[in-house]
């Protein structure tokens, strides 16, 4: 019903930027939460940065000041700009999204809740 595809990723150099993009197709709402997530080995999944269909955007503190999450509502995109990468960045990053009528308070960072997923996309970061 609903696709998403990640694009963007690759390599940098520490000190440097990447952008993320997350295109949503499918049956896709115009109110909802989304978000991007990230994984390495031997670690949880962390939640990085979300924003719901209000404009509202919560961050991990670990990217607070570096990350910028947007949307593009007419393109049903997700982006994620990354800035002054560090190695630690380095992950498997992942788009998620929920579409619903009735928003949370704050859009969340928790993984439960987020129905739609993308297939990952990998950053690596090197000194």
């Amino acid at each position: 019903q609903v696709k998403l595809v990640e694009s963007g990723g690759g390599s940098a150099q520490a000190g440097g930027s990447l952008t993320l993009s997350c295109a949503a197709s499918g049956n896709t709402g115009s109110s909802g939460i989304m978000a991007w997530f990230r994984q390495v080995p031997g670690k949880e999944r962390e939640g990085v940065a979300a924003l719901d269909s209000d404009g509202l955007t919560v961050y991990a503190d670990s990217v607070k000041g570096r990350f910028t999450i947007s949307q593009d509502p007419a393109k049903n995109t997700l982006d994620l700009e990354m800035t002054n990468l560090q190695p630690d960045d380095s992950a498997m990053y992942y788009c998620a999204a929920k579409w619903a009528l009735l928003l949370p308070l704050t859009p969340p960072l928790a993984e439960d809740e987020y129905r739609y997923w993308g297939q990952g996309i990998q950053v690596t970061v090197s000194t």
